[in-house]
């Protein structure tokens, strides 16, 4: 038994384990509640083979969803642990806002269940934060996901592989062609990274994936820097026209 596993009596005594969305006792520190493991969407099959998209039964010839047909995306595909509902939402309030980081082995385990089958090796860089943000927070929270889903064999961490030049204001409320208005030119990659980019396979990884405008700034200059395939991986995705069929 390692050193961590003779203490977890001792943490579980002074730190009874709860869920960290009810608050009600657990078995073991680290998950849910068996209620609030059902209030997490999971995206499930049939998808978009270009997006991951969730489409219904009726759909499973369809290889790609009608989004991905009139604007093919710049990506060579998404994972998405959970979409984006209240209990989703929660725990990335938690873990972001309410300085939950602990929450990062949890939420960085559920990508990376969505990343098992994932083949050859993999540079995983993480969307980042500009250094007045990250010094105001104290964290980038997208890194802390990246180490989680970078213990897999075959997978790198580079944290900072990309840097966000400029502030850019709250992208909630924004339109997309506004939030890739105020996103355009903010984010390149690492001029001392531009050896490893070249030619890499590269699992971008983000918090939450909104109308996908920071991580297209992401892909830009992944490209831009020569990689060769960029895979999306995020622990929340807003769908909401998929909710029904999950």
């Amino acid at each position: 038994m390692s050193v961590l596993g003779a203490l977890n009596p001792l943490v579980d005594l002074v730190f009874p384990p709860r869920c960290p969305l009810c608050g009600g006792a657990l078995a073991v520190q680290g998950g849910l509640c068996v209620e609030c493991w059902g209030r997490l969407a999971i995206p499930g099959e049939p998808s978009c083979a270009r997006c991951q998209r969730p489409m219904g039964a009726d759909s499973a010839a369809v290889l790609t969803c009608a989004p991905c047909l009139a604007n093919p995306p710049r990506h060579d595909g998404i994972a998405a642990a959970t979409l984006y509902t209240d209990a989703s939402r929660d725990l990335v309030l938690a873990f972001k806002h309410g300085r939950r980081i602990g929450l990062a082995r949890l939420l960085g385990r559920l990508m990376a269940a969505k990343l098992a089958g994932l083949e050859g090796e993999w540079l995983v860089v993480p969307v980042p934060l500009h250094r007045w943000r990250l010094w105001r927070r104290g964290f980038n929270q997208s890194a802390l996901l990246a180490r989680e889903v970078g213990r897999a064999p075959g997978r790198r961490v580079i944290p900072d592989a990309l840097v966000r030049m400029k502030r850019t204001p709250t992208l909630g409320g924004l339109g997309r062609s506004e939030r890739a208005k105020a996103l355009r030119g903010s984010i390149i990659a690492h001029p001392a990274r531009g050896a490893a980019l070249r030619g890499a396979q590269v699992l971008l990884i983000d918090d939450v994936m909104t109308s996908g405008a920071t991580t297209d700034a992401c892909l830009v200059a992944l490209h831009k820097a020569g990689a060769k395939r960029v895979r999306i991986a995020c622990f929340a995705r807003v769908l909401d026209e998929a909710l029904p069929l999950v």
